[in-house]
């Protein structure tokens, strides 16, 4: 599959500052991501990952600092406000009913009511609608899904994670940021969602990848950034670098040189 990022920002940070009391989690990041590109983001425990995903994805509101997304800057301060400005999340715990099929899942919290104004008004889901839908959703990631009637727990974890995927891209989304996506996979099922981080980039979405498996992040990842201490310390293009590099990045045993 023939990809390549696009000379266009899709999301840009400007020197996110958030702290908790006494606790700088974030002291001064910055980066941008492209349309159509995948960088990951690393860092070792406690180095600020989490605490900048949730201040991307509206769980907290930056103290300091500027997000732009598509060149416009953003005041985020929920996920709702995240999804507005076009960010989706994926979760590591995927954020799904495992009694739920997958449509229900797909559509949570946003589902279509019935065009029908008397069914509408009680309440009735248009199914038929949001089963296309599902189906177009899943076919644009070439995700083979044995029955749209199937519960969430009867899935793998790859094909659960397709339908999460599914679910960000679904509301036309610019960026979608993932979180350790193949943390509770097998190589099969973590080749499969390797394809289909390349299948969602090569249609223009920017992807933020956090990771701590480097095969993982040099097989996928156009470029990585680094948190050391909660402060962006390296950002570099993986095919400038070794796993052996982005390890001693993280730990902070290896700099780079300014």
């Amino acid at each position: 599959m023939v990809r390549s990022a696009l000379d266009q920002v899709a999301l840009e940070l400007n020197s996110i500052k958030k702290s908790f009391g006494g606790v700088h989690a974030l002291q001064d990041v910055t980066f941008t991501i492209n349309k159509g590109e995948v960088v990951g983001l690393l860092g070792d425990n406690g180095a600020g990952k989490s605490t900048l995903v949730k201040c991307i994805s509206g769980v907290y509101s930056p103290d300091g600092g500027e997000i732009k997304v598509n060149g416009k800057a953003v005041y985020i301060s929920s996920p709702e406000d995240a999804r507005e400005a076009g960010i989706e999340t994926v979760f590591q715990d995927l954020a799904m009913i495992p009694e739920f099929n997958i449509v229900q899942n797909l559509f949570l919290n946003r589902e279509i009511k019935h065009k029908n104004p008397i069914l509408r008004w009680l309440g009735w889901l248009d199914t038929k609608a949001m089963t296309k839908r599902a189906r177009k959703s899943l076919n644009r990631l070439n995700t083979r899904i044995p029955s749209y009637n199937e519960q969430i727990h009867n899935l793998s974890g790859g094909q659960r994670q397709a339908i999460a995927i599914a679910r960000a891209v679904n509301w036309g989304a610019d960026i979608v940021i993932m979180d350790e996506p193949t943390a509770a996979l097998g190589v099969e099922q973590s080749a499969q969602v390797n394809d289909l981080i390349k299948v969602i980039s090569s249609q223009g979405v920017a992807v933020l990848l956090i990771s701590h498996n480097m095969q993982h992040v040099v097989e996928t990842c156009d470029r990585a950034v680094v948190l050391y201490q909660g402060s962006s310390v390296a950002d570099v293009a993986v095919s400038d670098v070794t796993k052996e590099d982005l390890v001693g990045l993280i730990t902070g045993a290896k700099k780079i040189a300014a």
